[in-house]
């Protein structure tokens, strides 16, 4: 059964705070979504991945070959058979992104207050005085007084990786800079960042479409993660996926990464199926005294709106180290406080020398931060901003979160078929996990019969507090009508293996009887 929870609007017992957490199978309601890469992609740090926390596997193709993506795709497989848990896959595309092209791959040092000339002329040497880049308009989109940021991975606060320039003259296609920090770049491709300024590119690359058509395809991707500056954005990228078969399932979660998607963010919202706040161009593009603002104002919206959020950019530092700052430990807690459905680990991950540490970490932070949710101020507000008349399947969500507090339930158990009612569950933020039972269903498209279910059950997989299980599809009529006993035993006895259910506990049932959707309360024996 469920304690009360602890808020931080009330007095805290100080002793309290240095009290050990309890251990649990779920390492926190927030999830983890993980970059796998170069110090991530054996079998054994994959499972160790997987058994810390992480629950979304992020492919990022803004480097390496299909090859090298799919044979760590491979690796993650096996260790989702050999841990027994779950994991989705997320494709992040690369979009309108301008690179710095260095075919020498020897570091670049650059020094502050010298010039250096950006030019479209990639046949040319990158040297401290001289960078080729893959736009031919940079010149005609800058002017005087622009900023541009350079680097491999944009200001992450520690390293002194990435590049401030200051436009001094464009000079026909070249573009002439005042560099305002030492740094020294190395690698062969930089990201280039023009500071509030619309880069005439589009969102979908041919080389993204390439990607999706053959490698997304391939391996059925839950996720499209996608760099959204407008509605139509979302918009085509949905259009296009609509054509590939399996993926016309695959959920597009729209990046937020500049001025124009901040301001574009209410229609991109209506369209996208789940937001992810970009922090680190982001953290660019705004003025720092209003990142926070705009993080809170966002993830409230989308709350509101019952859409997946997530945050990024948030432990950096432990891309080299063993422990995060005391500023990235609180700005963890307080995307979690802001209403985060997943954090989301790039570098860390990606690069970084303590992936399995990093996610555990976060994980840990997440699960003390949910601690002293003020999950009864989140529940008003949202019912308030819900309005009245409530729709049915939204009224029994609400009833189904509210009831569970009240008799302090230790889980509600939801049975659905597209994940839409597990979802509405999920947007009141219960304190307790939400085991979703996924009822699969036979379909045909005139040519063959699948079941559907394994998409569903994987894209709640970054919803917070929602944890899935896939129901026997031998008996979807008995399920369908909600008469099947022996899924809710299966689903109880998951509860029970896992130890989040216990004897005399209290259990929220959500499931459709007939065309009546039914809210019941079960108390279990010994």
């Amino acid at each position: 059964m469920q304690s009360s929870p602890m808020l931080l609007e009330e007095p805290i017992r100080m002793a309290s705070i240095l009290e050990p957490s309890k251990p649990s199978f779920f390492p926190a309601m927030t999830k983890i979504v993980g970059t796998l890469g170069p110090k991530s992609r054996s079998i054994d740090t994959i499972s160790r991945c997987l058994d810390a926390g992480m629950s979304v596997a992020r492919f990022d193709f803004s480097w390496g070959d299909p090859e090298y993506h799919q044979e760590t795709l491979e690796n993650l497989r096996a260790a989702i058979k050999t841990t027994k848990k779950l994991c989705a896959v997320m494709l992040d595309t690369v979009g309108p992104e301008v690179q710095v092209v260095n075919r020498t791959d020897r570091p670049i040092s650059l020094e502050a207050d010298t010039l250096v000339v950006l030019t479209p002329d990639q046949s040319k040497e990158a040297t401290p005085n001289l960078l080729p880049v893959n736009f031919s308009e940079l010149s005609k989109a800058v002017k005087k007084g622009d900023t541009i940021f350079i680097g491999k991975y944009l200001f992450t606060g520690s390293e002194t990786t990435s590049v401030w320039l200051e436009v001094s003259e464009v000079n026909g296609d070249d573009v002439t800079c005042l560099i305002k920090n030492s740094a020294t770049l190395s690698g062969s491709l930089y990201t280039l960042h023009v500071s509030q300024i619309r880069i005439n590119l589009p969102t979908l690359t041919d080389k993204d479409k390439e990607v999706i058509s053959t490698w997304g395809v391939r391996n059925n991707i839950d996720f499209l993660s996608l760099y959204a500056r407008h509605v139509e954005d979302v918009r085509h990228a949905r259009d296009f996926l609509s054509k590939l078969g399996d993926l016309k399932q695959t959920q597009v979660y729209a990046k937020i990464e500049n001025i124009e998607g901040l301001n574009h963010f209410d229609e991109i919202l209506r369209e996208a199926d789940g937001v992810i706040l970009s922090r680190g161009n982001l953290g660019i593009d705004l003025p720092p005294e209003k990142v926070f603002l705009f993080q809170k104002a966002a993830i409230y919206k989308c709350n509101m709106a019952g859409k997946p959020v997530v945050v990024t950019r948030v432990v950096d530092t432990m891309t080299d180290n063993l422990r995060p700052t005391r500023a990235e430990a609180t700005d963890v807690a307080n995307a979690v406080l802001d209403g985060s459905d997943a954090i989301l680990l790039g570098a860390e991950t990606l690069r970084g020398l303590y992936p399995v540490e990093t996610i555990s970490i976060v994980g840990k932070i997440c699960a003390e931060a949910e601690k002293v949710y003020n999950q009864d101020l989140y529940f008003k507000k949202t019912v308030k901003h819900v309005g009245e008349p409530m729709s049915h399947l939204e009224s029994i969500a609400s009833s189904a979160v509210r009831a569970a507090i009240k008799v302090r339930a230790s889980v509600i158990i939801c049975f659905t078929s597209s994940g839409r009612a597990a979802r509405l569950i999920a947007k009141y933020r219960p304190t307790m996990p939400v085991i979703s039972v996924v009822i699969p269903q036979l379909k045909t498209d005139q040519l063959r019969w699948t079941f559907t279910g394994a998409f569903e059950a994987r894209q709640s997989l970054i919803i917070r507090g929602l944890f899935p299980m896939l129901a026997d599809p031998q008996h979807p009529a008995e399920s369908k009508s909600g008469a099947n006993e022996s899924i809710l035993k299966v689903a109880l006895d998951h509860g029970k293996a896992f130890g989040i259910i216990k004897p005399h506990d209290r259990v929220v049932v959500c499931q459709k009887v007939g065309d009546s959707s039914v809210v019941k309360i079960i108390e279990l024996e010994d």
